[in-house]
């Protein structure tokens, strides 16, 4: 039987900082997906590749800071 690798998955804060309106829909929806509802809202996520995927679509209007 194979060993279960402990990795440590990377904590990301994922902050709001521009509107979504005019933006297109998919970028309002990843905002959403991501629990962001307004301006100024931080969540911490798991850097994954979902989270990673879903980052780069919204770049423009997230700033992603390390979480301890």
């Amino acid at each position: 039987m194979a060993k279960s690798a402990k990795t440590t998955v990377k904590k990301v804060a994922i902050t709001r900082t521009k509107s979504g309106i005019g933006a297109k829909q998919n970028h309002r929806e990843t905002l959403r997906s991501l629990g962001l509802k307004k301006i100024g809202d931080t969540v911490v996520r798991e850097y994954d590749e979902i989270t990673q995927g879903m980052v780069r679509t919204v770049s423009h209007m997230v700033i992603v800071e390390e979480a301890e």
